[in-house]
This record gives C-alpha cells, structure tokens and sequence, in this order.
C-alpha cells in the first residue's frame, strides 16, 4: 500500500470483528511502531496489549465514559499505550531542554501511536483512539510500569464496518506562508 493511500484510507473503526488478533500480526505492528521518529531517539512509547476479556470489560466499565466503554468492549483487543517519563525533551541532567517542558513525549507519544495505527490498517486490522479515560482507575485494572504515564487507549481489531471518510478542511484552510 502506498503511504498516501494508507494515510486516507485508515480510519477509526468502532466495530469488530470476534477474531482474536494473533500475538504474530501485533508483533509486526509494533515492529513498524517502532520506526516513528522520537526526541532525541529516546524512543519512549510502549504498548501493553490487553486480551483478557474480564480486563476490557473492567476498563470499559469503570475507566473511559459513554460511547468508548461500548468500543472497547466490542474489541478483542485493547492497547494501552504509555510512554517513559522524565525522557523526552529532557537533558542527561534532568533539566528540561525547551520550553514544553515534559509535555514533548505527548509529541512522541502521539506519532508512535499513529504509525502503530497506520501499520495495524496494512495488516487488515481496524483502530480507534481513546484520550478520554481515568489514567488511575486503568492503573488499577493493568500494570504499568511505575516510570510510565497512560498515554491513549486503542481499539484493535478486525473491523466489522467500513467507516466513510469525515469532511476534511482545505489545503488553504490548513496551510499559510510568511
């Protein structure tokens, strides 16, 4: 699949397929996950694969709200995504490198987490992501590791819809020069 096609033709799906997701065909994607550019190559995210149903169930039910507690339990598998703290755009000193401070591994973070979607989509699986969850209630439900902050929720599975492309704004909506 070529890089445009696959960057327009990826959506968020909300319904799956039952078909477990094979530990092999995960693998792959993070294999390609792990070529996203990060600070300083610190390559900071991580992902913690959840397929225990009675797990998804409890994240669903008791740490994101509404509509995503039925996508999550519709999936067979849920991905938490988290990054390593006190790494990215941080010195070897600790001190921090520019002014966002630690916000730069959302940054990382993000583009690890799109690249980990964009990968899922070449291997036939369907993903949506989650930022609205109670990140200690899903501390609660699975380990994290203690240097590592829940970053997003994904969704993975064998989609059971083909979502339409929403409206996108125009390039001149988008773009600017100086």
């Amino acid at each position: 699949m070529e890089a445009v096609e696959m960057i327009k033709g990826r959506r968020s799906v909300r319904k799956y397929k039952d078909t477990p997701v094979s530990h092999e065909v995960l693998e792959e994607v993070v294999a390609a996950a792990a070529y996203a550019p990060s600070w300083k190559n610190t390559q900071i995210t991580r992902y913690i694969a959840v397929e225990d149903k009675e797990k998804i169930a409890k994240v669903a039910q008791n740490c994101v709200p509404g509509h995503n507690a039925e996508i999550i339990s519709g999936a067979p598998m849920l991905v938490v995504v988290t990054g390593i703290q006190k790494r990215a755009g941080y010195e070897r000193d600790g001190s921090y490198t520019t002014s966002k401070e630690d916000r730069w591994q959302n940054f990382d973070c993000g583009i690890a987490t799109q690249t980990f979607c964009l990968a899922a989509h070449e291997k036939g699986l369907g993903t949506v992501i989650m930022g609205i969850f109670d990140e200690d209630k899903v501390k609660e439900v699975i380990t994290v590791p203690k240097n590592q902050e829940v970053m997003a929720l994904v969704a993975v599975g064998y989609p059971d819809e083909e979502p339409q492309a929403p409206k996108r704004k125009t390039v001149e909506d988008l773009l600017s020069y100086c």
